[in-house]
């Protein structure tokens, strides 16, 4: 809870709902812009942190690790069962090439199942910030030589995935972590902020998706066991 309130001067209420609750966490193995893997530990970012998550982002590291500190602190249990059926290589999370992995992970500890992932992703887990402050900590096992994975022989697996650029994260580089970002109390906790929201928005469901990600999506869709798998569920009505 201090932590949170150290990052939001206002403070944050955790819902009531989440203290003592066993949680299950269900990320997908993928790379991501600035974190370069995100899993079991970022999905809290958009689940504790919701809208507020933009302030944090020049500290994302830490953030993280914080939030795990804290979930161990007010769930009765963590789990996490990582989709690597389909895993995303590039510039994650939203401009991604989906490729067929075939795998499913899981385990109840945070670090160690994206220790575990990121090794397969072809990264070296303890040079990611995150899961080196998570093991350094004490929060769970980063480094693969600590961790014990039962089932399929994985030691030798290397995708040799590239996290890459685009144009968001290109400009979330010069906000979060150029010397502008002394001016990120103005840029994100103002309204100014709809227009970077607007911005990420306009590239990514009005440029990107139409231009080039929707090919990409229909290709996985088409030729993909899974993606034929997915197309063949019935439509749910949303009305």
């Amino acid at each position: 809870m201090l932590v949170l309130d150290q990052i939001y001067p206002d403070g944050i209420r955790i819902p009531d709902l989440f203290s003592g609750k066993n949680i299950v966490h269900l990320p997908t193995v993928k790379c991501h812009i600035y974190t370069t893997t995100t899993g079991a530990m970022k999905n809290a970012f958009g689940g504790l942190l919701n809208t507020y998550r933009h302030y944090t982002h020049s500290w994302i590291h830490e953030t993280l690790v914080d939030l795990l500190a804290i979930q161990r602190e007010i769930h009765a249990g963590i789990f996490a069962v990582m989709d690597g059926t389909t895993a995303g290589n590039g510039p994650g999370p939203r401009t991604m090439y989906p490729e067929e992995k075939n795998v499913i992970l899981a385990s109840a500890d945070q670090v160690a199942i994206d220790a575990v992932a990121a090794k397969m992703m072809g990264f070296d887990p303890m040079s990611i910030k995150y899961i080196n402050l998570a093991h350094q900590r004490g929060l769970g096992s980063g480094d693969p030589r600590e961790i014990n994975v039962v089932g399929e022989d994985i030691s030798s697996v290397n995708w040799n995935f590239t996290v890459g650029d685009n144009a968001a994260s290109m400009a979330g580089d010069l906000l979060w972590f150029s010397p502008l970002k002394r001016f990120q109390n103005l840029f994100f906790r103002t309204p100014i902020v709809n227009l970077f929201i607007f911005g990420s928005e306009a590239y990514h469901d009005y440029y990107r998706w139409p231009i080039k990600d929707r090919s990409v999506f229909r290709t996985w869709l088409r030729n993909s066991q899974w993606g034929k798998l997915f197309a063949s569920y019935e439509p749910i009505d949303t009305r």
